[in-house]
């Protein structure tokens, strides 16, 4: 039972003081990394989403367009965020 509670306590406070869940949190730092990778220009965008932990491409691909508006594909071609970063 104290395990519960302290455990909900701590989602609560790290809701609190970041905004978002710790899932949001890390999804939302995996993105950004992607993101910052596929700008570079130096890897495809199968490596980077191994990088970033994703072992299916095509859900890699949904986050990345869920957060930014963009494909992965199109990122690394060069066209600017809709929304995101």
């Amino acid at each position: 039972m104290y395990a519960i509670s302290s455990d909900r306590t701590l989602r609560r406070g790290f809701r609190e003081l970041f905004g978002t869940t710790v899932f949001g949190y890390l999804t939302h730092k995996r993105m950004e990394q992607a993101a910052q990778l596929l700008q570079e220009g130096n890897m495809t965008v199968a490596e980077v989403a191994n990088l970033v932990g994703y072992s299916h491409l095509g859900h890699f691909a949904a986050a990345f367009r869920r957060k930014f508006g963009i494909t992965p594909n199109q990122c690394l071609m060069g066209r600017k965020f809709v929304r995101g970063l």
